[in-house]
């Protein structure tokens, strides 16, 4: 048996496995990537690792001086608080009333200072935008501060393309179709750079938030942290993907509790977003087909709302029976 060297020696390297009860009646075979087995517990700490280890190494992030500031709505803010709490680096994150407390719990754990801003952006009524703002404040104001802004950083996507190679290598026949949720747009990004570079013939399906403003303008609120954004991220790029498909928080939800009770998963949001995804394409996708769906993150950080029956009533009524139903979802739309 090997050892990593330190628990960030532990990131990558997540699980491929069949999905054999979802389309268990699909002529095609469809696997997800499991990102939840990254010790932070989310496809994120890729982002995280690659976004500050360059600067740790050479000399830039210093333990015991410089500062990290970072807006996130969770998963992001994780994995950069496991790393600078490895490395014995200050971390401040800008969070929101929309992230999770399990969330904010954790980064805490680690060490990490959560402020949460409580305003909206005047113009679109989004935190984004006030997130981003404090931000920039708060580099300005801390001595030694640095932001990684995952929103730009090219450190972003480039830590994804060993996501993508990791799939590619791991499957038992030739890939068809990677379905891949969006939100910084560094996964997307990352996973179709390397499929150009090695011109694979993958059809890229990026999965994004109905209400989103990362391909249309945004429509609508959205409920569920880590999908979609309040305004395209500047990682994205004409072409990244093949097809774009809008999904909304009740499909999330529905999806995810169906890959809970058939496949044994719990898997988060934006997990539910690319199967419900996969779900509304069912009848396109050739048969003998491949498909890959990554799984960004863990259900346990959404057990008070996409997995709690009071919140799930609340924000969409007695729905219950859906999930429970053997008929695909019909909320997926493609663009």
């Amino acid at each position: 048996m090997s050892h990593a060297d330190g628990v960030l020696g532990t990131i990558g390297g997540t699980p491929l496995v069949e999905l054999t009860t979802l389309f268990r009646d699909s002529p095609f075979r469809a696997f997800a990537k499991l990102e939840a087995h990254n010790p932070g517990g989310s496809i994120k700490d890729r982002s995280a690792l690659g976004m500050l280890l360059g600067r740790i190494r050479d000399g830039r992030l210093v333990p015991g001086r410089s500062v990290v500031v970072e807006s996130s709505s969770g998963n992001l803010g994780i994995g950069l608080a496991q790393v600078c709490a490895y490395h014995g680096i200050r971390f401040v994150c800008v969070a929101d009333p929309r992230t999770n407390s399990q969330n904010i719990a954790i980064m805490r754990a680690f060490g990490a200072e959560v402020e949460v801003v409580t305003g909206t952006d005047p113009v679109t009524g989004e935190y984004l935008p006030v997130r981003k703002a404090r931000v920039r404040e708060l580099v300005a104001l801390l001595p030694h501060a640095y932001c990684p802004d995952q929103y730009a950083n090219p450190l972003n996507p480039l830590a994804h393309r060993t996501t993508m190679r990791e799939i590619v290598d791991d499957l038992p026949d030739e890939l068809d179709f990677l379905f891949c949720a969006t939100s910084s747009c560094g996964t997307l990004r990352g996973c179709a750079e390397y499929v150009r570079a090695h011109e694979l013939p993958v059809t890229i399906v990026a999965v994004d938030a109905a209400g989103s403003a990362i391909f249309s303008p945004p429509t609508a609120r959205r409920l569920i942290p880590g999908h979609g954004a309040a305004e395209p991220p500047k990682l994205l790029r004409a072409g990244l993907a093949d097809e774009v498909v809008h999904v909304d928080d009740l499909d999330c939800v529905l999806a995810c509790r169906r890959i809970a009770t058939r496949e044994a998963i719990l898997a988060g949001g934006s997990s539910g977003a690319v199967v419900a995804a996969l779900e509304g394409m069912r009848d396109r996708v050739p048969a003998g087909a491949t498909c890959a769906l990554i799984f960004p993150d863990r259900g346990e950080r959404y057990l008070d709302t996409i997995y709690d029956d009071d919140w799930v009533t609340g924000n969409f009524g007695d729905v219950a029976h859906l999930w429970k139903e053997p008929e695909p979802m019909m909320g997926a739309a493609a663009c």
